[in-house]
């Protein structure tokens, strides 16, 4: 069993990434690949093809398995293309069909309905070579590597305020396995597109299982520094059908993503200017300073 998540580190080589999505779309007869977006993943636009490209930890058709028995099961996700599934040089390389959205306020009720149902589904009938993990394995999660890599780049006054919130939290890693449902694993914005027909919830590249207060943290802590509308988990809770935002586990993580957050940037920022520049932005808010900006999503 893998205990990694599909994803768990990004596309460094976009060169190498992009001759895969050249070579497989001749294959497979696409129109020429043009990038729509880089993070985790790269993707392309062939027509009315979405081209995924990754490194992952299980077969790229693991993928497909995964969101076809979730569509199946009713939930509002995208839809597979078949027989666009390949494994090449380290890549794993997935089609699937162009997501045409409209100029829509996300449904953020019908977003909680869908996770409700992912929720609910059995993690054991999930398709077997698709990993599902604890959260417990991510390695951003792993807070004491980060701070030993990052310490050098972090002033006393913001080192300080990283490290109350982790002491403070220790106990999250014994607390997300009770009452352990199958989880999206990364609920935010970013991942939900609206739709002709509506909501549809994106990338389950972080799929695991975890208490419920793992895909609720997020939304429930977006309005504190990424100026997000609190509005938007009133109405999820509402369409998953009970609120967890005063839950001591949900505060816990969304604190905890934060932290995280800003590590990963702090990290980042050796290489990437932009990237240091939204680390210091959030490292005032660590310092305690009062006019500390908002941060900003990369």
């Amino acid at each position: 069993m893998i205990d990694r998540p599909f994803v768990d580190r990004p596309v460094a080589d976009t060169d190498a990434a992009y001759q895969e999505a050249v070579a497989w779309a001749e294959v497979w007869g696409l129109e020429a690949p043009v990038v729509l977006r880089h993070g985790m993943n790269v993707l392309y636009r062939c027509g009315d093809v979405v081209l995924r490209v990754g490194r992952a930890t299980a077969p790229a058709a693991a993928s497909h398995q995964l969101v076809r028995w979730l569509r199946s099961n009713g939930v509002p996700t995208v839809e597979p293309l078949d027989g666009l599934t390949a494994d090449g040089d380290g890549f794993a390389i997935t089609g699937w069909h162009l997501v045409r959205e409209v100029r829509r306020a996300v449904d953020w009720v019908a977003v909680g309905r869908a996770i409700r149902l992912v929720h609910e589904l059995p993690p054991d009938e999930a398709p077997p070579a698709y990993p599902i993990p604890s959260p417990t394995t991510f390695p951003w999660w792993d807070f004491d590597s980060l701070l030993a890599d990052t310490a050098d780049e972090l002033d006393d006054a913001a080192a300080t305020g990283i490290r109350a919130v982790i002491e403070r939290h220790r106990a999250w890693t014994d607390e997300i396995g009770h009452d352990a449902v199958l989880c999206h694993g990364d609920v935010h914005p970013g991942n939900v597109m609206m739709t002709g027909a509506g909501a549809i919830v994106v990338d389950w590249d972080l799929m695991c299982r975890a208490h419920p207060a793992w895909d609720h943290a997020m939304l429930a802590s977006h309005h504190r520094h990424w100026g997000g509308d609190p509005a938007a988990y009133d109405a999820f809770a509402h369409g998953y059908g009970r609120s967890l935002r005063d839950d001591e586990l949900t505060l816990a993580l969304g604190e905890l993503r934060d932290v995280a957050a800003t590590l990963l940037r702090v990290r980042a920022g050796r290489h990437d200017e932009a990237a240091r520049a939204e680390a210091e932005r959030r490292l005032r808010t660590w310092r305690g300073d009062p006019d500390a900006p908002t941060w900003r999503a990369q």
